[in-house]
């Protein structure tokens, strides 16, 4: 456990520069050193999803990705207030996962340096739906999905 928490910080270190470049707002990304793969305005919420595959992080960084871990990507989300750009890092966060092979799983997102995030194992090729549901501090419940494809 204490690996993957060193692994997901340092991940997540490396990545939070690079989510403001690539923006992809069909909702579809393939680009996979692009960390951006789909940004929405969910009722007066702005959530930006990254997509960050683990390995190329680990390389950039001089790191060799830990033996026997089967997650492939970190997959994390930040929130802001739509009209004034306020960070909004209160809240409770899941994502499901429906995987290629139709198969999902679900994971709470933990906070993390503004942002919240989990890692996941997108090893299949083809699309995977990607869908958020979370309560940030004003008590509403909301949600979003997006479609990523791996090859």
């Amino acid at each position: 456990m204490k690996k993957i928490i060193i692994v997901t910080t340092a991940v997540l270190a490396f990545s939070a520069p690079f989510a403001v470049f690539a923006a992809d707002h069909s909702g579809h990304s393939t680009d996979h050193n692009s960390a951006v793969a789909h940004e929405e305005i969910v009722d007066g919420v702005k959530a930006t999803f990254n997509v960050q595959p683990m390995a190329v992080a680990m390389k950039k960084m001089g790191m060799d990705m830990p033996k026997g871990m089967k997650e492939t990507h970190h997959v994390s989300v930040s929130f802001k207030d739509a009209k004034s750009g306020v960070q909004l890092t209160d809240g409770a966060v899941t994502i499901k996962v429906q995987y290629p092979d139709k198969s999902t799983q679900t994971r709470e997102l933990m906070a993390m340096h503004g942002h919240f995030g989990a890692d996941f194992d997108f090893s299949q090729n083809g699309r995977y739906g990607v869908m958020c549901k979370f309560e940030l501090k004003d008590g509403k419940i909301r949600s979003t999905k997006f479609w990523y494809s791996s090859k």
